[in-house]
């Protein structure tokens, strides 16, 4: 097997020179033009804006749907919104979903990297050329956590047991194989010196049902979204060994440490967004560039970022579709490495 990226450093570099990402001002004005279009063809959803998501309750996509939710429910012309969970196959069942109401612009899911990765790995045959993809939303780093009465203290320990027996930890996370926390969990063998597949992995259904599992001892290491981490952080439940961040954040986890900073070159960043059915029209997608672009202006959202860990990194439906293009590639080779591609 290849060995598995060392340095997320130098993947963030290709990566970014892959993606076309626009100055807020080109973002706003663009977005801004395409809503133009929009309000002159006349498109509103006609029934309330059903927002699904592929896992369950409780975790990082339900966050993001009830946290945009409660946003959109007084954007003009969307008579109403609801979030519908519907957990499994590591999210492929929501996106099914999605694919099966073509050009319903009022039906839209949480979208994140699993979206690819889910695909990559074979764990679904829907793909992001499947759907219309939305937006970029956001940007989240992953924690790596234990609870507090766990005999890992930091991470150093965590690499000293990986050495010394790859599958003496048990690390878990959420909702399939391939996606964004396997890959941290990856690199972090990667460090130990050993290989990820000797790794000892176990998959939670949601980010939720995990965290819970984790919490109570039944797994040794949770990987997942700092959002989440920060959450049960701060009800003193539990101790961050690291985060994939290349510095450290601000607000609440600017007292936590980064894995690069202990040693462990695990720098990556997943990204969340939403997308709609395939097949919606120049007007449909408008509306939606115009109602999220309206949402990351507005004052609140600032705040719903530090108070979630989010990093803000919004990127409209035009901007999306390109970067999905590059980064499937970027992914396919590292899923690759971590041998979990399909053949």
């Amino acid at each position: 097997m290849a060995p598995l990226t060392s340095s997320r450093k130098e993947e963030v570099g290709r990566r970014n020179s892959g993606r076309v990402i626009l100055p807020p001002s080109a973002f706003i004005l663009s977005c801004a033009l395409a809503a133009g279009s929009a309000q002159a063809q006349g498109w509103t959803p006609p029934r309330p804006v059903e927002i699904v998501v592929g896992s369950g309750a409780g975790g990082a996509a339900d966050r993001q749907a009830r946290v945009v939710q409660k946003h959109l429910q007084s954007y003009p012309g969307i008579p109403g919104v609801v979030v519908s969970n519907r957990p499994g196959g590591g999210g492929s069942l929501a996106y099914t979903f999605l694919a099966q109401h073509p050009g319903e612009g009022q039906y839209i899911s949480t979208m994140a990297t699993s979206l690819l990765t889910n695909q990559i790995t074979g764990v679904s045959q829907i793909g992001y050329k499947d759907l219309t993809p939305l937006n970029i939303l956001i940007r989240e780093y992953i924690a790596v956590w234990v609870r507090n009465e766990s005999p890992i203290a930091a991470a150093r320990d965590l690499i000293a047991l990986l050495k010394k027996d790859p599958a003496s930890v048990s690390f878990a996370f959420s909702t399939a194989r391939g996606n964004q926390n396997h890959i941290v969990i990856g690199m972090i063998g990667k460090a130990a010196g050993v290989d990820p597949k000797a790794l000892k992995t176990v998959v939670y259904a949601s980010g939720g049902q995990g965290m819970t599992a984790a919490i109570g001892g039944h797994v040794d290491v949770w990987v997942g979204t700092a959002g989440s981490a920060q959450q049960h952080m701060q009800n003193g439940t539990i101790r961050i060994l690291g985060l994939s961040s290349p510095q450290r954040q601000a607000g609440p986890l600017s007292a936590v440490p980064t894995l690069r900073e202990q040693g462990i070159a695990a720098d990556y960043f997943a990204w969340r967004g939403f997308a709609g059915p395939k097949g919606l029209t120049a007007a449909q997608t408008a509306f939606w560039d115009q109602a999220f672009v309206k949402l990351v202006e507005a004052e609140e959202w600032k705040k719903e970022l530090e108070n979630n860990a989010w990093v803000e990194g919004f990127a409209g439906a035009a901007g999306t579709r390109k970067h999905l293009d590059a980064e499937f590639e970027l992914l396919r080779k590292m899923l690759a490495e971590l041998g979990v591609a399909a053949r």
